[in-house]
């Protein structure tokens, strides 16, 4: 891999155009030619370092229910419970961590959807110990962009997406229009000259108009950003940890924009106690080894003196995937797990 392809993976994980021929734009700030971009994205997806372009939404402007949910689990039993947890098609990513609480993993549910109810489900076909279900109350950084060029994730700059950066979601809601249009671009995008143009014609609109949707779901909140995601180990990132830090009440709202402000951190919440969980605040690091997560957490600590804390590594992934939207596997899910539920004398 070369200087080109680093910045070129940088840059697609920033801001992948919105244009007909967006690879032709991406060659124009970085002085490649198209053919050159799209040769050379095609080897990182072959070398499973791109993991996929697309459209990556903001979960709870398009109305879904999330969180990041800890269970505790007997260990002998882990490997199970998992592969039940995993059933779930809302859930996204499931990690085993290094504590007491031993799987974590993020889900989501769709607007008609109860939350507290598909967890407390899980949590009894799991046969978990323990479960604590830890919603976002404060969003002080998401957007995970590995530093390709070499950067030590210690150094600083204002959080690209947070509560005080985000768009107000479109108060007229969605129309059909754009749940179309979110469909498409939650999949992976094509590495070819046009690709939008195979999307526009699935579903019966000019690419000029899909675009300008594309545009709209932007600028109302919907979408983040498009932008290309990366495979962490095979892009060099073999390590990250989950910092979970003990702070103050009165502290919270500068230690999280200041902890958010580290390259290295991906994700910076602050989420809800308990009484066998103090630790308000989380950060996920990400490094090229446990030393490196190491420095950054350091850097964090000392720059908001905050040294109550605890490191979570993963140790082995469960599930990882792109969150598909406005698609019926949740609806299914939760009508056979409701069906199993209800009394014998109510079944055909």
């Amino acid at each position: 891999m070369d200087e080109r392809d680093k910045r070129l993976l940088n840059a697609i994980q920033a801001d992948f155009p919105l244009v007909s021929r967006p690879f032709a734009v991406l060659g124009l700030r970085l002085c490649l030619t198209e053919a050159e971009v799209i040769a050379r994205l095609d080897e990182h997806r072959r070398q499973k370092i791109v993991r996929q372009i697309g459209g990556i939404f903001d979960t709870r402007s398009l109305g879904y229910q999330s969180s990041l949910v800890a269970m505790r689990v007997r260990p002998e039993h882990l490997d199970r419970a998992a592969e039940v947890v995993n059933g779930h098609p809302g859930v996204s990513h499931n990690y085993k961590r290094d504590h007491a609480f031993n799987m974590w993993f993020t889900i989501a549910v769709p607007p008609a959807s109860d939350l507290a109810w598909t967890v407390e489900r899980l949590h009894e076909m799991a046969g978990a110990e323990s479960t604590r279900i830890l919603p976002t109350l404060r969003l002080f950084k998401i957007g995970v962009q590995l530093d390709m060029e070499g950067g030590t994730g210690a150094e600083r700059t204002e959080a690209a997406y947070s509560d005080a950066t985000r768009p107000a979601a479109g108060s007229d809601g969605l129309r059909l229009v754009d749940v179309a249009v979110i469909r498409e671009l939650q999949e992976d995008v094509p590495i070819v000259p046009q690709p939008y143009t195979p999307m526009a014609h699935r579903i019966g609109i000019p690419e000029e108009e899909f675009l300008a949707v594309a545009a709209h779901l932007k600028t109302q909140g919907y979408m983040r950003r498009m932008a290309a995601v990366l495979h962490h180990r095979e892009a060099g990132f073999r390590a990250n940890a989950m910092g979970v830090w003990v702070v103050p009440a009165d502290r919270a709202e500068d230690v999280g924009r200041i902890m958010g402000s580290f390259k290295g951190v991906s994700h910076c919440y602050l989420r809800p106690t308990y009484p066998d969980w103090p630790y308000s605040i989380f950060t996920m690091v990400h490094g090229q080894d446990a030393q490196g997560c190491q420095e950054v957490i350091d850097a964090m600590a000392r720059a908001t003196g905050i040294a109550e804390y605890a490191l979570l590594y993963s140790t082995k992934e469960y599930k990882k995937i792109r969150l598909r939207y406005f698609t019926p596997e949740l609806d299914e899910w939760e009508s056979r797990v409701r069906q199993s539920l209800a009394p014998a004398n109510m079944h055909p």
